[in-house]
C-alpha cells in the first residue's frame, strides 16, 4: 500500500491574482486566506484556480488583484455543506508562495499518486474526441485523503476505460477550470464552474512496484 509522502501530490502554479484575498477559516488557532488566481495556457486562454494560504506565510507579499505570484503546494479537497448538501470543494493549497520576478515557461504543473476510486466513465465527443473521467483518491498525512477528479484524452483515455477501481496511478498534467451549465428539473439553468486535472501522463503501480 502507498503511503502518504510529501511527493504524493505536488502542484507548481504562476499567474496574477484575480479576486480580492479573503478570509477562509482557521484551524488549531491558524488562520486561512481564499484568492483566485489566473493562470495562462498555451492557447492563451487563462484557468481561474482557487487557492488557500496560511496567514503564516502571507507576510510582506502583494496580493492585490493583478499580482504575479508563483506557488508551489497541493491540490486538495474538502467536503463543504453547500445549500443542504454535502459538496466537494478542490483549492490549491500553497506550502510556498512568492510575488513572481522572472516569466515562468510552464505556469501549470501538478503530479499525483493515487488511487482509482471510482470506475473511470469512458466517452466520445459529438467531433469523436475521446474522453475517460476519473476520480482519485490521493493519501494525505493524518489518515486523510484528497479525492481529485481528473480528465485524459485520446489514446491515454482509451487507456483509462480498462482501469478497476483500486489500481494505484500516478499521473501528470495541469489543473483546469472549465465553466459548464448545469440544469435543474424546474427547467432553470445555473452557471457552474468545474476544477479537474488534464492528464498528459500517466503509469500504472504494479503491485510489486508498490511493495518495494
Amino acid at each position: 500500500m502507498t503511503e502518504y509522502t510529501p511527493d504524493n501530490n505536488w502542484v507548481y502554479v504562476s499567474g496574477k491574482v484575480d479576486s480580492t484575498i479573503e478570509f477562509s477559516h482557521e484551524t488549531y488557532g491558524e488562520g486561512f486566506y481564499s484568492f483566485f488566481l489566473s493562470v495562462p495556457r498555451l492557447s492563451e486562454n487563462i484557468d481561474r484556480l482557487p487557492v488557500t494560504v496560511s496567514e503564516r506565510l502571507i507576510g510582506e507579499l502583494d496580493l492585490n488583484i493583478g499580482a504575479d505570484i508563483v506557488i508551489t503546494g497541493q491540490f486538495r479537497s474538502y467536503n463543504k455543506l453547500i445549500d443542504g448538501s454535502n459538496r466537494l470543494v478542490l483549492t490549491v493549497f500553497a506550502r510556498e508562495i512568492a510575488n513572481q520576478i522572472e516569466e515562468v515557461k510552464n505556469p501549470n504543473q501538478i503530479y499525483l499518486n493515487g488511487f482509482v476510486c471510482k470506475a473511470p466513465i469512458y466517452r466520445t465527443t459529438p467531433f469523436k474526441r475521446e474522453i475517460a473521467d476519473l476520480l482519485l483518491a490521493v493519501n494525505r498525512a493524518y489518515s486523510k485523503s484528497d479525492y481529485i477528479p481528473a480528465i485524459a484524452w485520446g489514446r491515454n483515455a482509451r487507456f483509462c476505460r480498462n482501469l478497476r477501481v483500486g489500481n494505484n496511478m500516478k499521473v501528470w498534467g495541469r489543473i483546469q477550470s472549465r465553466e459548464y451549465q448545469k440544469r435543474y428539473p424546474d427547467g432553470t439553468v445555473e452557471d457552474k464552474v468545474a476544477y479537474e486535472v488534464s492528464i498528459s501522463k500517466l503509469e500504472v503501480i504494479s503491485a510489486d512496484e508498490d511493495q518495494s
